[in-house]
């Protein structure tokens, strides 16, 4: 995902990923991968205003955060875009959501295929050949 955004990203953005945002006292959370203005890079924690998206990757332990509480969490703060990317599924998915009216959000894609996007820049992400090479590493553990 990160060399994916990292394409066509516009200077004014920094892809990154393990980056603090502050939202509130008691919420600080940490996207697998965020899109942020970067004249705040050189901050810790970022202010949630400069995340243009946020990406979190699920696992075992972190589905339903990652699918509910997170979301509701950013798109209180105002993250106009919210990725989520699945690997435990026998495909890799990703599903697009989009901040809409009252600060929730709207999913827009849910694939398994090639994913492409305008949002926040033009993006492609293979989501086949990243199930192959998922499939190729676990298969190379289990020899």
């Amino acid at each position: 995902m990160l060399l994916a955004l990292r394409v066509n990203c516009p200077p004014e953005y920094l892809v990154s990923i393990d980056l603090s945002m502050r939202v509130d006292r008691r919420n600080e959370p940490r996207p697998d991968v965020v899109v942020i203005r970067r004249k705040h890079a050189d901050r810790s924690p970022v202010p949630v205003e400069d995340a243009l998206l946020a990406v979190e990757v699920v696992s075992p332990t972190s589905t339903f955060r990652d699918m509910y509480d997170k979301a509701k969490v950013y798109a209180h703060a105002g993250v106009r875009s919210y990725w989520v990317v699945d690997p435990l599924q026998e495909r890799i998915t990703l599903t697009e959501y989009a901040l809409g009216a009252g600060r929730e959000y709207d999913q827009l894609t849910h694939t398994e295929y090639l994913f492409v996007t305008e949002r926040p820049w033009k993006v492609s992400v293979d989501l086949p050949a990243l199930t192959a090479r998922r499939n190729d590493l676990l298969a190379t553990d289990e020899e």
